[in-house]
């Protein structure tokens, strides 16, 4: 298990923590955990930093495992970080479960919309056991 901490300054100068970002291999997938404050720039420094773990562990089947907290981002920021990261795993990644822990309305499936129009190959779940079920289940078609 790798632990990743990701830092910023705030307006006095101080560090605190933006986020967490825990990967823990499986043997098909790379689970990844992040932790922390939610934010636009916390998400995607994360998004960079998962693409950039599977390029160097040559694992290319995820799952995120978001569990931010504070209130969650509104739709034109989930639909402008989908657009403009979407074009970076496209055609490198090859499954992604993704749970949002604190997932409220339907967000997280507009999110899912966004991203599969952009030939991501993404599908959200509610639970990290469904999310695993999946991610086998999409290995074993590959198989």
């Amino acid at each position: 298990m790798l632990h990743l901490y990701y830092n910023q300054r705030s307006d006095t100068g101080d560090f605190f923590m933006d986020y967490k970002l825990t990967i823990k291999p499986k043997p098909s997938y790379l689970h990844f955990i992040v932790t922390g404050r939610n934010s636009k720039q916390a998400v995607i420094q994360y998004l960079e930093e998962i693409l950039r773990e599977c390029k160097n562990q040559n694992c290319y089947r995820i799952l995120i495992e978001e569990r931010l907290e504070g209130p969650r981002l509104g739709t034109v920021d989930i639909f402008r970080i989908v657009s403009e990261k979407s074009s970076a795993g496209t055609g490198i990644l090859k499954a992604i479960a993704y749970v949002d822990v604190h997932a409220e309305n339907n967000l997280m499936q507009f999110a899912e919309t966004v991203a599969i129009n952009r030939s991501l190959p993404v599908s959200v779940f509610s639970t990290v056991a469904d999310a695993e079920r999946w991610l086998l289940k999409e290995e074993s078609k590959d198989a």
